[in-house]
């Protein structure tokens, strides 16, 4: 049986954090690409993230969250049962994380500087207006030494490697929050009140059964709904039968 994992935040900041998370993993394959076209959907993916960071103060959530998990990971070293040999080593890592942050500069404020990228970002909000003829100077860095294409890709990444680690650091912390546990939707509806504390529903379910889940809520209550996938049909058909999954809340 094959499962996939859906996440569902319940408030926007975690809705970023999805995104930006999703945005790096994608930009991560940078180094493995050697089309011109699969240079081309880097650029999407990166002019998408420098969109996303500068549209939300990214750095003040983050930084209150790397807070939250020093005071957190201060309080778990009193456990006489912790591994504190790691828990210090991802201390250290969120001390370093949180120092970086405070002294870090505007994310992305260092790229506006970048004449190359600024020449060639506004087109690529133009659907298909990456031809030869519309960025000569994109087609002629595509036929630069591939050390010296990686070298720019890697200096432009660097603008964004504190970020990338603070998120990878933070969402792992928040999906251990959770456990998993197996759940029944009565006629393919399940609907519970969320704790507090709640940020994230995870829910894993099978995708070999013709179904898949949808949430609507908020930070108080949330109902998931499983709908039937049919690519052929106009609007959604709502499963009826009762639906065994996997559900975290954290």
């Amino acid at each position: 049986m094959s499962l996939a994992v859906y996440e569902f935040p319940l408030n926007e900041k975690v809705r970023t954090y999805l995104r930006l998370e999703q945005l790096f993993k994608q930009l991560s394959q940078c180094h493995t690409l050697t089309e011109n076209w699969q240079f081309t959907n880097f650029f999407e993916s990166f002019f998408t993230l420098l969109d996303l960071i500068e549209r939300v103060d990214i750095r003040t959530d983050i930084l209150r969250d790397i807070e939250v998990h020093e005071r957190n990971l201060v309080h778990w070293s009193q456990h006489p049962n912790i591994d504190n040999h790691a828990l210090q080593s991802t201390l250290r890592r969120i001390v370093n994380l949180r120092d970086q942050l405070k002294s870090a500069r505007k994310i992305g404020s260092r790229l506006k500087d970048d004449k190359f990228l600024s020449s060639i970002r506004q087109r690529f909000s133009i659907p298909g207006a990456t031809c030869s003829f519309d960025l000569p100077n994109l087609h002629f860095w595509l036929k630069q030494p591939r050390n010296i294409i990686h070298q720019d890709i890697d200096r432009w990444m660097l603008e964004f490697e504190i970020i990338n680690q603070s998120i990878a650091i933070t969402m792992s912390f928040l999906r251990e929050r959770g456990r998993l546990k197996e759940t029944i939707a009565e006629k393919g509806l399940y609907q519970d009140a969320a704790d507090s504390k709640n940020e994230l529903i995870r829910v894993e379910c099978s995708t070999d059964q013709g179904y898949y889940p949808t949430l609507s809520g908020n930070k108080h209550r949330f109902a998931i709904r499983f709908m039937c996938f049919d690519s052929t049909a106009t609007g959604q058909l709502s499963q009826e039968s009762n639906v065994k999954f996997g559900l975290s809340c954290c």
